[in-house]
């Protein structure tokens, strides 16, 4: 019999055991149609999607049934809707294209080692509980590189809309490539494509207000409005069929297989592991950060909470599934989560009833799809990437903090013109620098005590007493060696601009930690100023930080003494000049700086 702490370690591993007891028909009720709107949602953009990755349609609904049972009991979101998404198929695109042609034998299964090699970094992340190592990929990095992506992507589907031949990775690539080509549009194709297009932007932003117009609540015809796209795939299908369009040059997704998904083992080839290492990496973490980001925001909207740890491992268990049931890399997507939210969908059964149903289209609905026009999957995904395009965001950063508009902007740049995997590298690797230069150049502030008060603050921005013996210096940053050296030359440099200076205070109440490289700098700051006849003192120093500093030697070195507060050290201070009796000519020690 499992008790105790074995059993909270158990349940959270298997949090299906946990809203599973509380299970009841209403829940099922809603969990239900939550999925059958989902359903009708997902079998559309699973197909485009799957395309987009260059990939059998059919490839996109295997991905979109184990993953979705497998995540329903590892998973730690209620409403997370697991499957194919834009950004994470370009990047198998991209990645799987180094390895062979897209739609190839060895194209299909460097797309299975993708979702295995995934699953395996995403499950191993998880129970090492290395969640926080998401936090590497910065806000402006993960807008700007899905922004990128969103661009490419929706530039990438013209080609389908125009009816002509054209690839590349990147805009310049696809530009150059649509332009050769430009000359042999296919008018037909050419029509549905701006037709679907047209009518699902209609769809988004028109539709639920004419049906409200017409009586409709306005939560169902939000609902019936997201299911647009079926709409839009069934008249053009049937459009095909009567006009036999397929004769006059129209490219349709062709017969997919009824089946369920086929077992297949990812091929294990270490050289082919090497080679798809890193872009499996870079899949793992972007999916991870996309979907938990949808999780967290819809779970904070009924007071619910997720575990990203535990998302870990049920994204990584999902992925692994897909490689094994011929799918390809999944994560929580944005649009569809949203939707099942909405929907009412009350936890991961949702998510399951959604695979069942999937399961069942690919048995049995297969036939009607295979005269779907491309370019009508092609409008869908355009239609959906354009969403994701957030170009209000750059601006704001922009005004905000020069630094982190770098970083948005190197990104945007980067991988519109280099490709997806040097996008999000170099906009990880200017984030860490960016971060690093930071650290190294903390805030520091040379501070008095406001009037009548306790308070001290800068003198560069507020009236306060200063006392031209005493140099007060605030550090609003923790001390590594990082910024080790930098307070250092801060500091004696200070010294050396102030000739009367006798005593100088650090207010540490903003240091968190310091390390063996900031305890070293400080103890030759001590050093120095002992030998300049200077006393070193510190105030509000943390707990945690002087269980440390009492472990060293500083303490029994250091020239002046520790207090608890800055205005008590202030005080002690002074009362400390005044006994040296340095100056020869007395002066007030509340010296106002700025104040007359």
């Amino acid at each position: 019999m499992i008790r105790g702490e074995e059993a909270m370690n158990f349940t959270r591993y298997f949090p299906i055991l946990i809203w599973g007891k509380a299970y009841n028909n209403r829940i099922f009720v809603n969990d239900a149609v939550a999925a059958i709107i989902v359903t009708i949602m997902l079998i559309p953009q699973s197909l485009a999607y799957a395309m987009l990755a260059g990939l059998p349609p059919e490839i996109g609904l295997y991905a979109s049934i184990l993953p979705l049972l497998i995540y329903a009991i590892f998973g730690s979101s209620r409403t997370l809707a697991v499957g194919p998404v834009a950004v994470v198929s370009l990047m198998t695109l991209t990645a799987a294209s180094a390895i062979a042609p897209p739609g190839s034998a060895e194209f299909i299964a460097a797309a299975l080692v993708l979702a295995f090699l995934s699953g395996i970094i995403l499950l191993s992340m998880g129970i090492l509980k290395l969640g926080f190592l998401a936090n590497l990929l910065s806000h402006p990095v993960v807008s700007g590189f899905i922004t990128a992506s969103g661009i490419i992507i929706a530039t990438s589907q013209l080609k389908s809309i125009f009816g002509i031949k054209a690839n590349g990775e990147n805009m310049p690539a696809l530009i150059s490539s649509m332009a050769e080509n430009i000359g042999s549009i296919n008018y037909p194709t050419f029509l549905i494509g701006i037709f679907a297009t047209a009518f699902l932007f209609w769809v988004r932003k028109g539709l639920k207000p004419l049906l409200m117009r017409f009586g409709m609540p306005e939560h169902i015809a939000e609902l019936v409005a997201k299911a647009g796209p079926i709409a839009a795939v069934a008249v053009s299908t049937m459009a095909t069929i009567i006009f036999s369009l397929e004769e006059k040059g129209v490219k349709i997704v062709g017969d997919i297989p009824q089946s369920l998904p086929p077992f297949s083992v990812p091929l294990m080839n270490v050289e082919l592991w090497q080679q798809l290492a890193v872009p499996a990496l870079l899949i793992s973490v972007i999916g991870f950060v996309e979907s938990v980001s949808v999780g967290q925001t819809l779970a904070a909207k009924r007071r619910q909470r997720i575990d990203p740890d535990q998302e870990l491992i049920g994204l990584g268990a999902a992925n692994i599934s897909a490689a094994f049931s011929g799918g390809y890399p999944v994560t929580g997507g944005f649009a569809r989560s949203v939707v099942n939210f909405d929907a009412g969908a009350q936890t991961p059964a949702a998510g399951a009833f959604t695979a069942i149903f999937i399961a069942i289209a690919a048995l049995f609905f297969t036939p009607l799809l295979a005269s779907l026009p491309i370019a009508t999957l092609a409008a869908t995904i355009i239609v959906a990437v354009l969403s994701l395009v957030d170009l209000k965001t750059p601006a704001a950063i922009w005004k905000y903090s020069k630094m982190d508009f770098a970083a948005i902007a190197a990104t945007i740049g980067v991988t519109l013109i280099a490709g997806v995997e040097p996008g999000v590298i170099s906009g990880v690797l200017l984030s860490l620098a960016l971060f690093l230069w930071r650290s190294s150049r903390p805030h520091a502030a040379i501070i008095g005590r406001v009037p009548e008060t306790q308070h001290f603050r800068n003198i560069e921005r507020h009236k306060v007493f200063t006392d031209p013996r005493i140099l007060n210096i605030r550090i609003d940053e923790s001390l590594t060696y990082l910024n080790a050296r930098w307070l250092e030359e801060f500091i004696l440099e200070q010294i050396a601009d102030n000739i009367l200076v006798r005593h100088v205070i650090l207010m540490c109440s903003a240091v968190n930690a310091i390390d063996a490289s900031a305890l070293e700098s400080i103890e030759a700051i001590n050093h120095r100023m002992i030998d300049a006849d200077i006393k070193l003192h510190l105030s509000e120093v943390k707990g945690p930080v002087m269980d440390r500093l009492q472990k060293s030697h500083f303490i029994e070195q250091l020239g002046g003494n520790i207090y608890l507060s800055q205005n008590e050290a202030f005080d002690a201070v002074i009362a400390i000049a005044n006994r040296q009796k340095e100056a020869e000519t007395p002066f007030d020690p509340y010296h106002a700086r700025g104040v007359i």
